[in-house]
């Protein structure tokens, strides 16, 4: 429940509208109740002969008091679905903007598919618990209460037989209501696993493709799909025996008090106007029964959703800014490591005592065998996690102590897959700084060697590239990255493997445009090609998360280690 309570935090800035819904609500719900009373004096007034033209004058009051209802109904719908669909429109956006602020290590935890349910499908029912629940839980009770009271008054004896049906139908509610909680998150759950199967199979369809895998995924999918149905029809069943439940004990009910108003009636106790009145406000009275035992449902079943997307939330990021955090001034690119150790789990250290100097516009390269921990110090870098043990400074600066937003703006990052996103060609440019010059976008792009392409297309600039870029090659997507980087003019650069899947026409290409853009920065390069590592001012071996040896390619040849036995394998690529 305190998860719904903090829900209710976001229909605070329409409580004008709630207020005003609300209102109209109550004035409708007293026009119906009204509505009944008008009708108990028609039928009484049968027995004193009425003339014609006061029984038109009541049916005429009948009508209006009917149009009345139904105009107050449409404001009152129209209010409702407009709080609504902000409130979730507000909700989606708090949990996007929270969403992308999380660490590395949050996406690394939880899978695509998962967190885009969460978004959509959980936020749907929240939807309804936020404003139609709160709502009608209003108009219920305004109902009940004019209702019971109207019913003591026309005959008290039959209005407590109606008041004992309430605990029987609570006590239902609440029995099928804990059932349908956790049915109703088992669904979610289940539409999580479907959500991430069909976004996994979607974006590697070539995979899928090329291993004959589309019976496997069609398989894996089924599964899934199968075992949210069969929730599903559980939780159908339930909703099956519990509706009729309330509505036979309801009706049973209404069955007795015709039985003993009957009685009433033949012993003089009642008028049968009053009879007719207390049954039809005996059948407005079971709308509050049945909907408080359904709005309980509801709630159980809204509370599963809630806990799943505050749960998101309530997550923190482990890389944040510290108090006390200083803007990171221009930096020349001197980098430091001090004793500095890292480990993803507790058990097992990727990195141990990594101690290095860079001086700034040095090109460093990072080599050794798979898992030494190469792009694990380039993330440190770029404080994607917290290292555990010891510091790292730039420019004399412990990144610790400044501002993400100060360092992230002066670190380039170009990572072996390429991401672009599927907008155009320019967008993709201008993520690396919205509000450069349309001049400054396009030198950037002749810098990357991307121009001459992009002019090639029908549309230039505003191309589209489809989702991810798969409309362009990967040495175009590559290159269009690259322009990307160029324009948010970094001051430290990092290249992880960036050219290692491009073949040799697009690799010389992106090549020419990173030595352009490593002219003007220190560079970190995670790289196989013997010629790049080459022309790096000093490279790093790293083997079982320590550094092994360090220096140039001659000094380390000579040394005849680990480098030598890599040279040697032909782990390094050639010409």
């Amino acid at each position: 429940m305190k998860n719904l309570k903090r829900l209710l935090w976001y229909i605070k800035p329409y409580t004008q509208r709630m207020i005003a819904a609300t209102a109209i609500l109550v004035i409708a719900a007293a026009v119906k109740l009204y509505i009944v009373w008008v009708a108990r004096d028609i039928i009484n007034s049968f027995s004193g002969h009425p003339s014609t033209q006061s029984l038109n004058s009541a049916v005429g009051i009948v009508s209006l008091l009917l149009v009345f209802h139904a105009i107050l109904t449409v404001f009152h719908s129209y209010l409702i679905a407009s709080v609504g669909h902000c409130v979730v429109r507000d909700f989606r956006i708090r949990l996007f903007d929270h969403l992308t602020r999380l660490s590395v290590r949050f996406f690394n935890r939880h899978r695509t598919g998962e967190l885009i349910s969460r978004l959509t499908s959980d936020i749907g029912v929240i939807q309804n618990f936020s404003t139609n629940i709160p709502i009608n839980l209003a108009k219920q009770v305004v109902t009940f209460i004019g209702g019971m009271t109207i019913l003591l008054y026309i005959n008290w004896r039959l209005g407590l037989m109606i008041l004992c049906i309430v605990p029987l139908i609570t006590l239902t509610g609440m029995f099928f209501g804990r059932r349908l909680k956790k049915l109703s998150t088992a669904i979610q759950d289940q539409m999580a696993e479907v959500s991430t199967v069909l976004e996994e199979a979607v974006s590697g369809i070539r995979v899928v493709k090329s291993f004959l895998a589309e019976t496997y995924e069609l398989k894996r999918f089924r599964q899934h799909v199968e075992d949210m149905t069969d929730i599903a029809l559980a939780r159908a069943k339930m909703m099956a025996i519990f509706s009729p439940f309330i509505y036979l004990v309801t009706f049973l009910s209404a069955v007795g008090i015709v039985w003993y108003g009957a009685q009433q009636v033949r012993s003089g106790f009642m008028s049968p106007g009053d009879l007719v009145a207390f049954l039809l406000y005996g059948i407005v009275l079971f709308g509050p029964f049945t909907a408080f035992a359904r709005l309980l449902s509801q709630i159980k079943e809204a509370q599963g959703s809630t806990e799943r997307v505050f749960e998101i939330l309530d997550s923190q990021p482990e890389v944040a800014n510290l108090p006390g955090a200083v803007t990171l001034p221009p930096v020349a690119g001197q980098v430091a490591f001090h004793e500095v150790s890292f480990s993803y789990n507790p058990d097992r250290e990727v990195l141990r005592d990594i101690s290095f100097e860079v001086e700034p516009g040095s090109k460093i390269a990072l080599v050794g065998p798979s898992g030494g921990g190469k792009s694990t110090l380039a993330q440190l870098l770029h404080r994607f996690y917290n290292h555990t043990k010891g510091w790292i400074e730039i420019d004399g600066h412990d990144i610790g102590n400044v501002t993400m937003e100060s360092l992230f703006r002066q670190i380039g990052f170009v990572p072996q897959e390429t991401h672009l996103f599927g907008g155009s060609i320019r967008e993709n440019i201008l993520y690396g700084r919205p509000d450069a010059a349309e001049e400054e976008m396009i030198n950037a792009a002749m810098a990357a060697n991307a121009h001459d392409f992009i002019m090639e297309l029908s549309e230039k600039y505003e191309t589209v590239v489809g989702e991810k870029g798969v409309l362009l090659s990967a040495g175009q997507r590559q290159r269009i990255t690259i322009a990307r980087t160029i324009l948010k003019a970094p001051g430290i650069l990092i290249l992880d493997e960036a050219t290692s899947s491009l073949d040799n026409e697009s690799e010389a290409l992106v090549q020419q445009a990173i030595d352009h853009l490593m002219e003007r920065c220190t560079t970190f390069i995670i790289a196989h090609r013997l010629s790049t590592i080459q022309k790096c001012d000093r490279i790093l071996v790293l083997n079982k998360g320590r550094i092994m040896e360090r220096g140039n390619h001659e000094e380390l040849m000579k040394q005849q280690g680990l480098y030598h036995f890599l040279y040697s394998m032909a782990v390094f690529e050639t010409e």
